[in-house]
């Protein structure tokens, strides 16, 4: 049976067919967070350690370290920043070193400058994931020596030189062309962790049986195991939490063993819940005088002003248990235990099933 082994300095994370699924959590990159871009750039790592801490919480088994920043400030006084393979290395080694300061979580380390990938490579204890090696040649060349070198499983995208095709077929044989490759260097296929590329399902309304008919191929005719961002399929669309609920126990069930996502339902904010109790005021509900806020946001449906392990979490563990990937059900029932006056519990901990180790 393919298994993919991601280690820390104390911890195992196991991919297989066999083992509960993988959740790599994606929160630390800078791409499209304003706020964390502009901290790094000042070189605050507080919001980069809180949100590792928050995501192993929430039920994250590896952490993806991206870091591919821009640094517009500092572009601005030295030219060499406006250059990646300049920003990224060093970067990528504080993150990774900053990231292992509060937890042992392991790693995948994510960037697409291949002198960054052996900065977080070099920083990493353990046997950590990289993310990623395509099909073009230009980067297999570049990769897959890397991939050897450190003795590391990877994440292979199938896309190539043509670019990303519709037909999946064509990504098929892109996910086999990079399998045989990295034979020709001595990888063997448990380590290759293939993404099969996930299309939007309002763009493409085939997306999702792609995706599944893939899956079962990557799984019976190459034997690798699989990730995919998780949130692509629902991108553009009302209600992406349902979707991706449904998707991720449909894709779990067709051979995917892994998904790069978001675990945390993101706290409600002061400025939503001043407008909801706004809302509820006007429509001439009193609100009791001694009602918390974490008390009006369960009573009106908004969440929790905690960040927690979100629905997709709650989708996978339900499918885990389904497919016999939880021992009797031990993390479904922990994960669902109301919590103890003591704070133990599911909820009360934030998620707290863990994987089986090995």
């Amino acid at each position: 049976m393919t298994r993919t082994i991601i280690e820390s300095s104390t911890k195992t994370a196991i991919m297989g067919f066999d083992q509960p699924f993988t959740v790599i959590g994606e929160r630390i990159n800078p791409t499209g967070r304003k706020i964390l871009n502009a901290e790094l750039e000042a070189g605050d790592f507080s919001r980069v350690q809180a949100d590792a801490i928050a995501q192993v919480a929430a039920g994250a088994t590896v952490l993806d370290i991206n870091s591919g920043a821009v640094f517009s400030n500092k572009m601005a006084e030295d030219p060499r920043y406006a250059d990646n393979n300049f920003v990224e290395p060093d970067l990528m080694r504080q993150l990774v070193e900053k990231v292992q300061e509060v937890t042992d979580c392991p790693l995948c380390i994510d960037s697409s400058v291949p002198g960054a990938l052996e900065a977080g490579l070099e920083a990493a204890k353990g046997r950590p994931l990289l993310n990623s090696v395509t099909g073009e040649e230009e980067r297999l060349e570049m990769v897959l020596p890397l991939v050897k070198k450190y003795n590391v499983p990877v994440v292979a995208i199938s896309n190539d030189d043509t670019g990303i095709s519709e037909d999946p077929e064509v990504r098929f044989a892109v996910a086999k062309k990079i399998v045989e490759r990295a034979a020709d260097f001595g990888i063997p296929a448990h380590d290759i962790v293939v993404d099969p590329l996930v299309m939007p399902i309002g763009a493409m309304g085939t997306a999702g049986l792609q995706v599944f008919e893939l899956n079962r191929r990557l799984r019976n005719e190459l034997g690798v195991n699989t990730t995919c961002g998780a949130s692509n399929i629902s991108f553009g669309l009302p209600n992406r939490h349902g979707i991706n609920n449904a998707f991720l126990p449909m894709a779990m069930a067709t051979g995917m063993t892994s998904a790069i996502m978001n675990p945390i339902a993101l706290p409600v904010g002061p400025k939503k819940l001043a407008e909801k109790k706004a809302e509820v005021e006007a429509a001439g509900v009193i609100i009791p005088a001694d009602m918390d806020d974490e008390a009006f946001c369960a009573m009106f449906g908004l969440g929790s002003t905690q960040a927690r392990a979100g629905k997709e979490m709650e989708a996978i563990r339900a499918a885990n248990f389904l497919t016999n990937n939880d021992d009797g059900g031990a993390a479904w029932i922990r994960f669902n235990k109301p919590p103890s006056a003591d704070g133990e519990g599911g909820r009360g901990r934030r998620g707290g099933g863990r994987r089986r180790r090995a």
